[in-house]
């Protein structure tokens, strides 16, 4: 669920290419650089989540109309019923790789035919479980490999890849220290 807040620094003005394309993704963007062009509030969105706790450790998060089920495995005192919380952040990632190379290929005007993708990550759960304050909680590492067919050379692919890596927002999460703020209240 998404709504309007503040305004942003830093908007370019539509251009040539956003204003003729046909394309539905190039419809979007040409909409979307219209609309912060016009008022810089309307980069600026929230998303929102929440999350219910059921079972050992097992939750249902809402995200506006969708909800989704985590659990872990077994031997992190789960059942196996879902997902666990790491792999929806890997299924993030991919998902936001594919949005951000396709719309990414129609701004430079980068032909692709398909992409698949795939990540792994390297988890140590002696962090998690507090064996060692020297462990990190989260991945050390996460490999992704992103598999590309089209008709362009392969520069224009590493052109492509180097503009997804700059702008995908779930891989800016990873690579970017994001300010986070937990409130507790008690009920």
């Amino acid at each position: 669920m998404l709504r309007t807040i503040a305004a942003t620094e830093g908007v370019l003005p539509v251009t040539s290419q956003d204003a003729k394309s046909s394309t539905a993704l190039g419809r979007v963007i040409a909409a979307t650089r219209e609309a912060v062009t016009a008022d810089r509030a309307n980069g600026r969105v929230v998303f929102q989540a929440s999350a219910t706790a059921h079972d050992a450790v097992a939750s249902t998060v809402s995200l506006g109309q969708y909800q989704v089920e985590v659990d872990e495995p077994p031997p992190l005192g789960g059942e196996s019923k879902a997902p666990n919380p790491v792999e929806y952040y890997l299924a993030s990632l991919l998902s936001c790789q594919i949005v951000t190379w396709r719309f990414w290929a129609e701004k430079l005007g980068i032909a692709v035919d398909d992409i698949t993708a795939h990540a792994e990550g390297d988890l140590d759960v002696q962090g998690f479980f507090g064996f060692d304050d020297n462990v990190r909680s989260g991945f050390r590492e996460v490999r992704l490999v992103i598999s590309v067919t089209g008709p362009e050379t392969p520069e224009r692919y590493r052109e492509l890849q180097q503009a997804v890596d700059q702008h995908c927002p779930v891989l800016d999460l990873t690579r970017n220290a994001t300010p986070v703020t937990t409130r507790v209240q008690l009920t």
